[in-house]
């Protein structure tokens, strides 16, 4: 069991690196930098199409992870 489960951890893990590496990126131009994101405070959109999709497969690749970590530390303390 605890060989599975780590299995599903280093699977799991490679999948959530591709996942982060797949979304896509947030273009800020200079001005944005500098104001530290201010002038997007009214101007937030919802996330729709792939970007939505990525963020949920992450989220639950990252929900996964931490299951398995809780799993597989109450496996080695037996």
């Amino acid at each position: 069991m605890y060989n599975l489960l780590m299995n599903f951890m280093i699977v799991d893990s490679i999948l959530i690196v591709i996942a982060v590496m797949m979304q896509p990126q947030k273009q800020q131009d200079a001005l944005n930098a500098l104001s530290g994101g201010a002038g997007d405070l009214f101007n937030t959109q919802k996330k729709r199409g792939f970007e939505a999709f990525m963020e949920k497969v992450t989220t639950i690749l990252a929900i996964l992870f931490f299951v398995g970590a809780l799993a597989l530390a109450f496996l080695s303390s037996k």
